[in-house]
C-alpha cells in the first residue's frame, strides 16, 4: 500500500498536510506547513510522492485555496509540462547510429536558455498576440520588463535546466516523442511580476507571512483578475510551445523515417499551473507546482530521468489528492550538490545505452540526482495505473 504521511492540523497550522511518501526532509515538511497556516487554504495540502523544497511553494504539492491566489505557487515556469505522442514506428526502425537524428532535431528546435527563433513563430495579429496586449496594457509596469517581439521568436524553443527532447520505446518496442518545456522568458517574467505586486500588497496591507514568498491575492484586490490573466495567457502559450516544437520534430522524424502515422495516444499535461476545480463539493483554485492532473480516465506523463524509466499514466481520481500525482521522480540532490558528487565518466555510465550529451554541462540533470522513479510510482498507486513503460534512446537538453 502506498505510504501517506500526515501532519495534523494545529493551532499554527490549521489545516493538515498529507504527503504521499515518507521520503521528505525537515525543510520540505515545514514548508508544506507554512502553506498550510495560510487562512484560505481548503481542507488541506497534498504533497506528492516527488516532493521536494521549492521557492515559494513546495515542489510537488497540490494547493487549494478559497478565493485568493499565491503566484509564487505557480511559481515563474508558468504552464510548464509534458507533450507524448505515439508514432507507428518501432525500435526496428531506428538506425544504429542515433546520433546524426539527435542533431538533426536540435538543428530545429532551439536549445537553452534565452534562445529563439530568428523568425516569429506566432503571429502579431493571432488571438494570443492580442490578448498579451490587453494584459500589457493593463500592467504597463509588466511591458517594461518585455522585450517587444522576443515572445513570439521563443515559441517553439526549449529553454534549459530539466526541459528536455526524447524519443523512447515502451514495452511493445513502440516509439514515442517526449517533450518537456513551458512558458520561457515570457513565463517566467509574468511570474516575477505578478510575485513583486504580492508582496507588495502584503507590504501595504501591513500582512506579515512565515514566508514572504506566500503573498497572496485575494478575490477583489486589483490583482487578483489581473493576475488569472496572465498566468492563464502563459498556461495557454506554454502549451502552443510545446505543440510548435512538437510539429517541428515530427517533420525531422517524417525526413528520416519511412512514412508513418501518430497513434490516438497523443497526451499534453501542464504541471504548473492553476485551475477552477469542484473538490469535496465546493469550487475552488488549484495550484499544481509540480503535480499533474489524475482525474479517473486522465492520460498523464511522469518522466524518470534522463537515464530511467518514464510512464504514460492513467488517473484513478483520487479526492484526496484533489485528483492529481506526481510530475515526476523529484530531485534528491540540488543542481550544486550534484555537480560537486558526480563526474563526466558517473554521467556516461548512468546514461549507457542513450544518445544524449554526456558532458559536464548536464551533470546537473544526472540521474542519480533524482528520486527513484519507480519507488515514486509505487507511493502513488492508489493516484495512477500505469498504463506504458518508456525507456529514452534518445535525449535532448538544453
Amino acid at each position: 500500500m502506498p505510504i501517506v504521511t500526515v501532519y495534523p492540523s494545529t493551532k499554527i497550522q490549521p489545516h493538515p498536510v498529507k504527503v504521499w511518501t515518507d521520503d521528505i526532509d525537515s525543510e520540505t515538511a515545514e514548508q508544506l506547513k507554512r502553506t498550510a497556516s495560510l487562512p484560505f487554504i481548503y481542507h488541506h495540502v497534498a504533497g506528492m510522492p516527488d516532493v521536494h523544497l521549492g521557492k515559494g511553494a513546495t515542489i510537488g504539492s497540490v494547493i487549494a485555496t478559497v478565493d485568493a491566489i499565491v503566484p509564487a505557487a505557480t511559481g515563474v515556469d508558468i504552464g510548464c509540462g509534458v507533450s507524448s505522442v505515439r508514432l507507428s514506428l518501432t525500435g526496428a526502425d531506428l538506425p544504429f547510429d542515433l546520433k546524426p537524428l539527435r542533431s538533426a532535431i536540435e538543428q530545429v528546435i532551439p536549445l537553452g536558455p534565452g534562445r529563439e527563433h530568428r523568425v516569429a513563430k506566432i503571429k502579431g495579429n493571432s488571438v494570443l498576440a492580442k490578448r498579451l496586449e490587453n494584459i500589457l496594457h493593463e500592467n504597463p509596469a509588466l511591458r517594461k520588463m518585455l522585450e517587444p517581439g522576443r515572445w513570439a521568436r521563443q515559441a517553439g524553443t526549449l529553454g534549459g535546466g530539466n526541459h528536455f527532447f526524447e524519443l523512447c520505446l515502451d514495452e511493445d518496442d513502440n516509439l514515442w516523442v517526449m517533450l518537456h518545456s513551458g512558458s520561457r522568458g515570457i513565463g517566467n517574467t509574468i511570474g516575477r511580476y505578478f510575485i513583486a505586486q504580492a508582496k507588495q500588497e502584503m507590504e501595504r496591507a501591513n500582512i506579515h507571512l512565515p514566508d514572504a514568498n506566500l503573498a497572496y491575492f485575494k478575490k477583489g484586490s486589483k490583482n487578483y483578475d489581473k493576475y488569472i490573466e496572465g498566468v492563464s495567457w502563459a498556461q495557454d502559450y506554454a502549451r502552443i510551445n510545446r505543440e510548435l516544437m512538437m510539429k517541428a520534430a515530427l517533420k525531422v522524424l517524417a525526413f528520416h523515417f519511412p512514412r508513418f502515422s501518430v497513434t490516438h495516444e497523443a497526451i499534453n499535461c501542464h504541471h504548473n499551473y492553476i485551475e477552477r476545480e469542484v473538490h469535496f463539493g465546493h469550487e475552488v483554485w488549484v495550484t499544481r507546482k509540480g503535480a499533474i492532473r489524475a482525474r479517473k480516465g486522465d492520460l498523464g506523463v511522469i518522466p524518470g530521468s534522463m537515464g530511467a524509466n518514464s510512464y504514460v499514466v492513467r488517473g484513478l481520481g483520487n479526492p484526496e489528492s484533489f485528483f492529481s500525482c506526481s510530475h515526476g521522480a523529484g530531485r534528491r540532490l540540488s543542481r550544486t550538490q550534484a555537480k560537486k558528487q558526480y563526474s563526466e565518466q558517473d554521467l556516461i555510465e548512468q546514461t549507457a545505452g542513450v544518445e544524449c550529451r554526456k558532458d559536464k554541462g548536464v551533470i546537473d540533470e544526472i540521474p542519480s540526482a533524482y528520486k527513484d522513479i519507480d519507488t515514486v510510482m509505487r507511493n502513488q498507486s492508489d493516484l495512477v495505473e500505469i498504463v506504458h513503460t518508456l525507456r529514452q534512446v534518445v535525449n535532448i537538453k538544453g
